[in-house]
This record gives structure tokens, C-alpha cells and sequence, in this order.
């Protein structure tokens, strides 16, 4: 009896192993955003919460981006978000604007428009 259980059926099951992403609900990589924080050296010390916010930052970032993109494609009745459309959303919204004003965004051409709907 010697390294035996007295109880054979009383193990724990093992919980599915799940992501920080999954756990904190993002669809942005927690786990990506940890690793370039600390590859890149930006902190002596980091936070186990800080690229769980700082993803979660981001994602809202994005999401607003997007929406605002998205609007703008509709009223342009398109179905496809172009990148007209995402530099005409950041310099509609004042806040996006002054967030994003010192990136260079590239130039967009003037193409003649296709006749389909993206």
C-alpha cells in the first residue's frame, strides 16, 4: 500500500487551460502585448495587469476606429472600409484627431472607383 491513494476515484479534474485573453474577454493578444513590453525594454518593472490593460486599450482604440470607418463607408454606401474612409474617421472625431496627430499616415491615391460595392 505503500505510495497508494486509500481513495481511487477522488482526483481533481484538470480545467481546460485558458489564455489571458480569453480570461479578461479581448480579442487582442494578451500574451503578445507582454512579450513586446518586455522585449523592448520600455520598463524596468512590470505589472501582470499592465498588458491586460494596455490590450485592453488598444482593442478599444481599435473598435472606435472602425466604427467610425465603418459609418463613414455607409454613408458612402460601400460595404468595404477602405483607408478613405479610416483617415476621413480620425479627422472627424476631435479627440481622435488630436490623439493622432503627429502620426503619419500614408497618402491615399485617387483612384477611379470600381463599380462594385467595396
Amino acid at each position: 500500500m505503500t505510495g497508494r491513494r486509500c481513495c481511487r476515484g477522488s482526483y481533481k479534474r484538470r480545467r481546460p487551460s485558458l489564455s489571458r485573453s480569453t480570461r479578461a474577454e479581448l480579442q487582442f493578444p494578451v500574451s503578445r502585448v507582454d512579450r513586446l513590453l518586455r522585449e523592448r525594454h520600455y520598463v524596468q518593472r512590470l505589472s501582470s495587469s499592465t498588458p491586460i490593460f494596455l490590450a485592453g486599450v488598444l482593442e478599444y482604440l481599435t473598435a472606435n476606429i472602425l466604427e467610425l470607418a465603418g459609418d463613414e463607408a455607409h454613408h458612402d454606401h460601400r460595404i468595404c472600409i477602405t483607408p478613405e474612409h479610416v483617415q476621413r474617421a480620425v479627422d472627424s472625431n476631435p479627440q481622435l484627431s488630436h490623439l493622432l496627430d503627429d502620426v503619419t499616415m500614408p497618402q491615399v491615391d485617387d483612384k477611379p472607383r470600381s463599380t462594385k460595392n467595396c
